[in-house]
């Protein structure tokens, strides 16, 4: 099956960032995952708005903004001008999730729900016919290099049962511990979009992009 291999740059060489997503690019790549950390929702701090722009401004691939961060409208249309193409807030940090995803949507940015791990599915009911895509965390969110956790996949498998019921073009994202390891067991479940951090970044990038593609061609 097919997927969207979806770089974290949380893993990415900063000193050289540039560089590796013109690499990236000539493998194939066409979206880039851009984790926002504020501190507060999360423990980690990560990078914002200004760098997204910079990035922006160097490539045309689509930019998947995650924002991990507590009461993100307020960032929705910073983010969106600095170049977002999707904007994915996290369930439990919105105080109103409708209207966040509803301001997400007027920006011209496609709209994600992201879930942690022991959030229920049930979550989505209301919300999922408004989304473009959902994003499971298969591990709990601040750190990248963390173990995928097995009990997500039956939730990956859930969401995707959900949205063909109710919304059949919706996008299951994955996002946490998934490598040469983990990934069939994510695209089996219903996954078609993957973010993948130091199964990309770390060692030869090429040959990890090429292997983890190869996963998507049987």
């Amino acid at each position: 099956m097919k997927f969207t291999l979806s770089p974290s740059l949380l893993s990415a060489d900063f000193m050289i960032l540039g560089e590796q997503i013109r690499r990236l690019e000539q493998c194939g790549i066409q979206n880039l995952h851009f984790d926002v950390m504020d501190g507060a929702y999360v423990p980690s701090i990560s990078f914002g708005m200004p760098v997204l722009k910079s990035i922006r401004k160097k490539t045309k691939l689509v930019l998947d903004a995650h924002l991990m961060v507590l009461e993100p409208d307020r960032y929705v249309e910073d983010f969106r001008n600095a170049g977002a193409d999707i904007i994915v807030v996290h369930a439990e940090a919105c105080r109103h999730l409708d209207r966040t995803v509803t301001h997400i949507r007027q920006t011209g940015a496609k709209a994600g729900v992201a879930l942690n791990p022991a959030t229920p599915v049930s979550v989505l009911e209301e919300i999922l016919p408004q989304l473009d895509m959902v994003l499971v965390m298969s591990v709990n969110p601040g750190f990248g290099g963390q173990t995928f956790l097995p009990y997500c996949t039956d939730k990956i498998r859930r969401v995707r049962e959900m949205a063909d019921l109710r919304n059949p073009a919706l996008s299951v994202q994955v996002d946490g511990g998934v490598n040469r390891n983990t990934i069939q067991e994510v695209l089996d479940a219903g996954a078609d979009n993957v973010v993948a951090g130091s199964a990309v970044f770390q060692g030869d990038m090429e040959a990890n992009v090429a292997e983890l593609l190869a996963f998507g061609e049987g």
